[in-house]
């Protein structure tokens, strides 16, 4: 069985971070997802090694020159048989190339023109530069990721390109199309990646304006690290353990499985004056076991426990392999397609591609006259690797 989006045509304007992480979801869930390459990415011969880029997975690749004329022609011809497109440039780069939203939508008014940016498609900093670790400062998330007396600590990529960004477009996208199913008109996704990080703060948004959460001190509050019952703790093999014991019935498993439970120190759970000194102690107590003994101890219970895995040891815990929360497709091990669905069982269709690598094939497959096909590969306007 196909994945839920089977059926549905989707061009992706190559590009890095959000927009690619995107279009790999839609793929991952059956949208036959093609990737438009630049014409000067092409590599003849195709390398022998494989594209290793787990991220431009399921997708095949074609490669257009579109500073030509026939290659502009060519993909709007592509986008009346799509039913959607997303694209990560700056703001107005589509429209200088002529295959902005007007022209677009002009060949295709069910079209749903998924936009990726970091700043948004307006506003004072729409055409400046930027990375994930900016988008979040402005949003307000960066400043609350760290350590009580320490500088803000970035969360790798995750937050902006990827939570607000990618996974906001992609949702996007998707509700773009369920209303273009009622409506049949397409229309224009703005998803700006300091929009979704924001969005991913309201629960602390929520906090701080019911008085739990502190956005002055970071690295205080219950969340952020400054609870002794919400952090993780270095064990006597240097590895680390996780610990999420919020609430009472979790907390004392917590002093039963560390041998605390006795301790009238640990009694005053939520005395956030205590939360250093407890946490000292707790610091102690865990550096007296390795990882794999507190493992032994925790594991499976309601402490709410969990070791701390590199990616490498993840893809091997008997959890993740009952799940298989990893796959692996031509020996390069990767996450596996998310969220699960019963009857529609997503998978992934195939490895990255190199650029130009099916561009004849799918020009093809999409209606293109071979005759055609083969001019515009004679003139540059499409590459084949």
């Amino acid at each position: 069985m196909a994945g839920p989006l089977d059926g549905y045509r989707i061009i992706e304007m190559a590009g890095i971070g959000p927009g690619p992480f995107a279009a790999m979801l839609l793929a991952d869930l059956g949208a036959e997802v093609i990737r438009i390459d630049r014409a000067s990415a092409v590599r003849t011969p195709v390398p022998d090694r494989p594209n290793v880029d787990v991220s431009l997975r399921g997708r095949r690749n074609v490669a257009l020159d579109l500073k030509a004329p026939d290659g502009v022609t060519v993909l709007l011809d592509l986008v009346e048989r799509a039913d959607a497109l997303v694209e990560g440039f700056r703001p107005g780069v589509m429209e200088r190339l002529g295959v902005g939203p007007a022209e677009c939508l002009g060949r295709n008014r069910r079209l749903v023109f998924g936009r990726m940016t970091g700043w948004g498609q307006d506003g004072p900093y729409a055409q400046a530069a930027g990375h994930d670790i900016n988008y979040i400062s402005l949003a307000g998330a960066l400043a609350h990721f760290g350590r009580a007396g320490e500088a803000p600590v970035p969360p790798l990529n995750m937050v902006g390109d990827f939570g607000g960004g990618g996974m906001f477009l992609a949702l996007g996208v998707l509700a773009g199309l369920l209303e273009t199913a009622r409506s049949g008109e397409g229309q224009v996704i703005d998803a700006a990646m300091v929009d979704g990080s924001a969005v991913l703060m309201t629960m602390f948004w929520a906090f701080r304006q019911m008085g739990i959460f502190d956005e002055t001190r970071r690295g205080e509050n219950l969340l952020d690290t400054g609870a002794h019952f919400y952090d993780v703790y270095r064990c006597a093999d240097g590895e680390y353990v996780s610990i999420g014991s919020i609430e009472p019935q979790f907390y004392a498993e917590l002093l039963v499985r560390t041998g605390l439970d006795g301790d009238e120190q640990f009694a005053a759970q939520m005395d956030a004056s205590q939360w250093p000194a407890l946490k000292a102690r707790l610091n102690d107590v865990f550096a007296t076991k390795t990882r794999d003994e507190w493992c032994d101890l925790m594991e499976g219970t309601d402490v709410c426990f969990a070791p701390v895995l590199r990616m490498s040891e993840a893809a091997v815990h008997p959890h993740n392999v009952v799940r298989h929360t990893f796959v692996e497709l031509d020996g390069v091990t990767q996450p596996a397609p998310a969220p699960r669905f019963s009857r529609t069982a997503p998978v992934v269709s195939g490895p990255p591609a190199h650029p130009g690598q099916h561009t004849s094939a799918v020009l093809a497959d999409w209606g293109i006259d071979a005759d055609r096909v083969a001019e515009l590969i004679r003139t540059g306007a499409a590459v084949d690797a």
